[in-house]
Order: structure tokens, then C-alpha cells, then sequence
């Protein structure tokens, strides 16, 4: 274990994947989504993977990864039981954070925004989309909550598979969260850790765009 912790002090890593010039326009959504086709050319493993902090009611932040199913003009769409600790804590304190990680491009985004309910017919349309097990899976998992042997979370999938032998309808538990940005850093990694982050911060209906010193 020291020799492996000796090797990454030591590791004097230089970012040379890109930079991240002044003229990256004004509209932050669409060089989002010209980042995320990037992770997904490259390719890079789970680009649409997500790390959501959210703040509980111990004051405490958490965060959890996800997988971000849309990208919207309005912001970032991805799915959770609402029940689950990151359900209760987002429809408490709507406020919350989002970061992507692709070391292969050498690139982080950054996204704070406040976090809606998505339309029902939308999160019935996702969920009629996903397999018949994540669909009773969804049913199963009380998310979040204490779970006395794995025995019982299969005798629910057994009970289920039983109660729905057909169409798996939506649990009214389950949908969508549109995380609409109020603020998001593009990180782009430079030689000699002289990185390159810009931001985009919501004024009104505009948004104002400036450097940060990495």
C-alpha cells in the first residue's frame, strides 16, 4: 500500500488531450452536447454517467452516480425512484449538482441547477422503454431503504413477476427529474495543471460567460 500511494504522489501526470478556447459561443447547452458526442465517439466508458449531489435532511451532501437519458435545452433528464433518499432529498431542497468525468478526453462539466418533476406521460414513455426486469425491479426496490436479507428482494421480484404477467405499468413512485442549469463549468485539463474552465452563469434569460484560474 505505501509503495502504491508512493507512485501516485509521484505521479506528475501533463493533461494534453485539448484546450478550451474564448470563442466557445454563448449558448452553454449545445457545447454540452458537443462534449457529450465527443465521450461517445471517443468512445469513453458510460459517458452518460453522472455523479447527483444533493443536500439530506441531516445536512448532509450526498452524491450517487446516475445515468443522464436525456439532454434537453431546459437541462439534464435522468430517472430514480422518488421515494429513494435522493428522491426525498431533491423534492426538499430542489437545489442540486451534477458532474460528468471523462479522464480519457481529459474533460469534467459541471452543472448546478434546481431540480423539477418531469411530465408524467414522459416518464411513462421512459419507463415502457426499459426491460421487462428493470421494469419490476423498479416495483421491488423500496430504494433507499433498510433490507433485512437479499431473500426478501427476490421473493418481490418472485410476487411481481406473478402480478404483472403482461405490461409492467409505472410505479407511482417512480419518474423523471429535468435538472434545469443555473450555473455550468467546462473543464478542460492543460499542461503543467494550468487548466483551462469557463463558465456559463444564468442571468434572467441570458447567460454570462467568464474564466475561472484553475
Amino acid at each position: 500500500m505505501d509503495e502504491y500511494l508512493r507512485q501516485l504522489r509521484n505521479d506528475h501526470r501533463q493533461f494534453d488531450q485539448g484546450k478550451l478556447e474564448d470563442h466557445v459561443g454563448h449558448e452553454p447547452m449545445k457545447l454540452f452536447s458537443q462534449w457529450l458526442q465527443d465521450a461517445i465517439e471517443k468512445p469513453v466508458s458510460e459517458p452518460n454517467a453522472m455523479s447527483i449531489s444533493t443536500l439530506g435532511s441531516d445536512d448532509f451532501p450526498q452524491s450517487r452516480v446516475v445515468y443522464l437519458k436525456e439532454l434537453l435545452e431546459e437541462g439534464l433528464v435522468f430517472y430514480t425512484n422518488y421515494n429513494s433518499d435522493k428522491g426525498k432529498a431533491l423534492m426538499a431542497h430542489s437545489k442540486a449538482h451534477a458532474l460528468f468525468f471523462w479522464p480519457d478526453l481529459e474533460r469534467q462539466i459541471s452543472v448546478f441547477g434546481v431540480a423539477e418533476k418531469v411530465p408524467e406521460q414522459m416518464s411513462d414513455d421512459y419507463f415502457d422503454s426499459r426491460p421487462r426486469g428493470s421494469q419490476l425491479g423498479a416495483w421491488a426496490s423500496h430504494q433507499s431503504e433498510r433490507l433485512e436479507s437479499r431473500v426478501e428482494l427476490e421473493k418481490r421480484v418472485e410476487e411481481l413477476t406473478e402480478r404483472f404477467p403482461d405490461k409492467v405499468s409505472r410505479p407511482p413512485h417512480w419518474g423523471g427529474f429535468l435538472l434545469r442549469p443555473v450555473k455550468i463549468e467546462f473543464w478542460q485539463g492543460r499542461p503543467s495543471r494550468l487548466h483551462d474552465r469557463i463558465v456559463f452563469e444564468k442571468t434572467d434569460d441570458s447567460w454570462t460567460l467568464y474564466r475561472k484560474n484553475p
